[in-house]
């Protein structure tokens, strides 16, 4: 190296250099992924559009109000629908406190172990199982061993165990961003550790925890697969009793 390239002037500028270089490629990405977004939302509103060109005119009143039918023109999803609402309902009584409490135990009262971090780290793992899996499961578990047959409450407690892992997940991210120095002072103010959990930690967490639970409750809403094997009827022209000899009753989403 020649001593006009090792002096200060030169190391600067080619140091400037590099930073011009940086700020360019870094401009450039900006607009590139804000390109790839705009043309992702673009497509998103094509299909939206097209769709709600397509299928606005055949939703009326009567579609959402009729039972299924063999003649297109008679044809409605009222079953459809009820059993969606009742299914979700159950769906999230039987979930959300309980992954609601796995997590609040998890993050304030469990001890710090390698217990707990096996335990966190099959939750993580349960999140990721396809939904196929959880239909095999309840299929064995609820259709044939609890002798509930293909039914409201077999379906609930297929769908619970398939969001519970996400629900426990994103509950847990949520409890622990609330920050140390509310525990600390409500501790120190003489509340006891359940009074401070209920009253500051779960307040403070509660946007993040039902944040988690739309997005779990969406998933089980769209979920398909885990239902049918359970055997969810694809032809039903009655309505499920909402009632509790009702939760046996057979249903279709």
């Amino acid at each position: 190296m020649s001593a006009s390239e090792s002096t200060p002037e030169a190391v600067g500028l080619r140091a400037e250099g590099r930073v011009a270089r940086r700020q360019a490629w870094s401009r450039a990405s900006r607009w590139i992924l804000l390109g790839a977004t705009l043309l992702g939302l673009v497509v998103l509103v094509v299909l939206g559009i097209d769709n709600a060109i397509t299928g606005i005119p055949a939703l009326d009143w009567d579609f959402l109000v009729s039972y299924p039918s063999r003649k297109a023109e008679l044809a409605g999803i009222r079953p459809g629908i009820l059993g969606l609402i009742w299914v979700l309902a159950l769906t999230v009584i039987l979930a959300i406190p309980l992954a609601v409490g796995a997590a609040i135990w998890m993050e304030e009262f469990a001890p710090r172990n390698a217990i707990l971090t096996t335990v966190r780290l099959n939750i993580a793992n349960l999140a990721g199982v396809p939904s196929i899996i959880y239909g095999i499961l309840g299929l064995a578990v609820f259709v044939r061993l609890m002798e509930l047959g293909p039914s409201i409450l077999a379906g609930a407690l297929t769908l619970a165990l398939m969001i519970l892992p996400m629900t426990v997940i994103t509950s847990v991210d949520a409890i622990s961003q609330v920050p140390p120095s509310i525990r600390e002072g409500s501790l120190a103010l003489g509340a006891t550790r359940w009074q401070t959990v209920w009253n500051h930690v779960l307040p403070g967490a509660m946007p993040g925890i039902l944040t988690g639970t739309i997005l779990a409750v969406a998933r089980a809403a769209g979920e398909t697969a885990a239902l049918i094997v359970i055997g969810a009827a694809a032809f039903i022209a009655a309505d499920p009793s909402l009632s509790f000899a009702g939760l046996l009753d057979s249903f279709t989403t």
